[in-house]
């Protein structure tokens, strides 16, 4: 540390022997930083000429590097002793602007790692990591950083491609989770008047114009980072979403200097379809694909936008959607220059609209109807899926739309319905093929464990000298024989879309399995077993119909438990590679078998439904006859009664009359007239109350044989049911037999 301010030989060896010390031995860089580095890195710095300087100020920064990646307390001690002043004035451009040497290049673009550096904190175990992450951030920005990036990454146009990248890329991570952050981008312009217009304008405008991929993700990664988990900024570019007139729709992609931010991106996403312009339209999908993800609001919106036709005799505007599956069609089948198909160099350009059709489509029903209101959406996607010689992403991916068609279709209307797609998969793919597009995926690179977390490694002397880290990757990438997708297909499904990828697909698997295992619910033929047969008794009629209810009742859930067991393990296993030529020539047998057991399972479902209906109607009929028999008993019982009262009185008058006699002889002749006067009055009344009892008796006698005859035929025990009645009556009938 002492010769760092010795003589420049000794100085500038001494720092290439720091460099080496402090890369991986913390303890080190605990010592280096308490002995004052950052002061001494930034002296020579400055000294040297900041970003003009030659290779003793890449050294410095390498150095300023080491002692900063992942390292919380140092990224503190920097940010409270000399703040990020010094390093941000290394990102000034002085002197000639318009010239980047190949060391003021690497100069800059070490400076902007360490600008990455402090924006990515320290290490996942050190605590407050996050809380020191948002502080650097906030700091940064309050320093002004954000118009230097924008400087570098947007306005010099004439910088290297490799710096423009890497301070976009620093745009994007300073606004990542960030309100304040992003905020401030936001409301920033670019230009000077009259001649002004905002940065994300300027962004977009670099995304649809680049002839760059690496600057392409780079700026598409400022649009992901400004709508992650940020409902607001969404819906803030979901806004100006409108659409231009036609004469504006066949401009030029240069005249859209005067256009808003969402009606450049229409005007990207709409231009005509030759080759470049359908690269273009998949770069602007790209960006529409961040302002639609988990925000139901702006996808619904989105799908309210509908576009005029290119010519005016084809008809009316079409929806947006269609339009975006109308390119990715086109996609497919475009031909290079010499004539010969290129769908393996368009590949991405599929992939990037597929991923917008994935994205809109999530949680979101009225876009599954959208999609699903042309048929030959399904009908393509279908072959899609089925297509050899798509690569394993686009077919993974057309697989999942497919199956976002099942799990977010709320329809019940005929045709459109999740039972429809999943019919139409096992018809024209089959349920195993389906299943083992979602295997090939996950064995794919893109899901495989060694994908790199970081886009480049440190920025090292030696790495510097061969230039690989400033040149566009382009060439590069695409040595790589073992990839058959595009080069940029890591950067397009990044991990997030990994994990919703893998969660969706568990999903549809449990959906589709769901699907199987329940029947239709439409009406089914009534079988001739549940008519009545010519002579047969309500008695057999019933018996015969419990019977067969529970013979029906075994045999559906015998059937539902097989079809969901096949189901399952259908979907567990996903088809098997060994195998599946014989499940496909298989295939056309068990379909007809499954839709004999469905058509059986629905013809079931309505047998039992009817005798339900049945059974708790005759139920009904029967506790309504017992209430009428508990009624007869209490008329029976009443009448009794009465008879018993009018014994009674009887008995009462003959006491009297026969007191009346023993009285006296003189008075006979009065009493025996007083007695037959009274004995002739009661046989009237006597009488009368008889005739009436014996007709209330007669028809109740009518009323019992005819509700006797219907509960033998029910079932029920009459005798039991009359048990003690006809003890209870017997007593006054025999007195009226004996007063007869």
């Amino acid at each position: 540390m002492d010769m760092l301010m010795d003589r420049e030989v000794i100085r500038n060896e001494a720092l290439l022997l720091l460099t080496y010390l402090t890369r991986e031995a913390e303890e080190i860089q605990k010592i280096v930083v308490f002995e004052g580095a950052f002061e001494k890195i930034f002296s020579i710095i400055k000294e040297e000429g900041g970003s003009e300087g030659g290779v003793v100020v890449q050294d410095c920064l390498e150095l300023l590097n080491n002692l900063l990646r992942k390292n919380n307390s140092n990224q503190i001690l920097l940010r409270e002793t000399m703040g990020f002043d010094p390093l941000i004035s290394i990102l000034k451009l002085r002197g000639n602007a318009y010239s980047f040497t190949q060391q003021k290049t690497i100069n800059l673009l070490s400076a902007l790692e360490t600008v990455n550096l402090l924006m990515m904190g320290g290490s996942e175990a050190e605590p407050g990591k996050d809380t020191n992450k948002l502080t650097n951030k906030t700091v940064l920005v309050q320093k002004k950083v954000l118009d230097y990036l924008l400087m570098l990454g947007v306005e010099s146009q004439w910088a290297p491609i490799a710096v423009r990248c890497k301070a976009l890329r620093c745009i994007g991570n300073l606004i990542a989770g960030h309100p304040k952050n992003l905020d401030a981008l936001a409301t920033k312009v670019l230009g000077e008047e009259p001649q002004v217009e905002p940065a994300l304008n300027s962004i977009l405008r670099i995304i649809l114009r680049t002839s760059s991929m690496q600057e392409f993700t780079a700026a598409d990664h400022v649009f992901k980072s400004f709508c992650e988990t940020n409902s607001d900024s969404q819906t803030m570019l979901a806004s100006t979403l409108i659409p231009q007139p036609h004469s504006m729709t066949n401009a030029p992609i240069e005249e859209d200097v005067n256009m808003s931010f969402g009606s450049m991106l229409l005007h990207g996403l709409t231009l005509s379809e030759s080759d470049g312009d359908l690269e273009t339209c998949c770069r602007a999908a790209s960006v529409l694909s961040h302002v639609l993800k988990d925000n139901i609001q702006c996808k619904e919106r989105v799908l309210r936008i509908e576009l005029e036709s290119p010519m005016s005799s084809l008809g009316a505007a079409e929806p947006l959607m269609h339009r975006m599956v109308k390119y990715l069609a086109l996609a497919s089948n475009m031909k290079n220059k010499d004539g010969k198909s290129s769908s393996t160099g368009n590949s991405y350009v599929q992939l990037i609209i597929l991923k917008l059709l994935v994205t809109w489509m999530a949680d979101c029903s009225t876009a599954v109807q959208c999609f699903l209101d042309s048929r030959p959406h399904l009908t393509y996607l279908l072959e899609l899926v089925s297509n050899p010689s798509a690569t394993v992403c686009i077919r993974g991916l057309a697989a999942v739309l497919l199956g976002e068609c099942v799990i977010y279709n709320k329809s019940s209307e005929s045709g459109k319905d999740a039972l429809t797609v999943v019919d139409a998969i096992s018809q024209k793919v089959g349920l195993a093929s389906y299943f083992l597009k979602f295997d090939e995926m996950m064995k794919s690179f893109i899901f495989s464990p060694a994908k790199p977390t970081e886009p480049h490694k440190p920025l090292t002397r030696s790495a510097a000298a061969s230039m690989e880290e400033i040149e566009d990757v382009e060439e590069q990438d695409s040595s790589d024989q073992k990839n058959e997708d595009h080069p940029i297909v890591s950067s397009i499904l990044d991990s997030s879309f990994v994990n919703f990828f893998k969660r969706v697909e568990t999903d549809i698997r449990e959906t589709i399995a769901e699907i199987y295992s329940r029947p239709k619910n439409e009406v089914a033929v009534v079988p001739a077993e549940l008519d009545q047969k010519g002579g047969e008794s309500d008695k057999d009629y019933i018996k015969r119909l419990k019977s067969f209810v529970e013979k029906q009742c075994s045999e559906i859930q015998n059937l539902l438990g097989r079809n969901a067991t096949l189901a399952e393990e259908l979907a567990k296993i996903g088809g098997n590679g060994s195998s599946q030529t014989e499940q496909r020539a298989s295939g056309g047998s068990e379909r007809v078998q499954a839709e004999t057991l469905r058509r059986d399972l629905q013809e079931a479902s309505q047998r039992i439904e009817m005798l339900k209906a049945d059974k708790a109607k005759i139920e009904s009929e029967a506790s309504m006859y017992q209430n009428l028999a508990g009624k007869m008993e209490s008329d029976l019982k009443s009448l009794s009664d009465a008879y018993n009262s009018l014994e009674q009185a009887n008995f009462h008058l003959e006491k009297e009359v026969k007191a009346l006699k023993d009285g006296g002889a003189s008075t006979v002749p009065d009493i025996e007239a007083i007695k037959e006067e009274a004995r002739e009055e009661a046989q009237k009344e006597s009488e009368a109350e008889l005739n009436d009892l014996l007709v209330c008796l007669g028809q109740e006698q009518s009323r019992v044989e005819k509700l006797t005859a219907r509960l033998l035929e029910l079932g029920e025990d009459v005798d039991k049911l009359l048990e003690g009645i006809g003890d209870d009556m017997g007593l006054p009938e025999d007195g009226e037999e004996e007063e007869d």
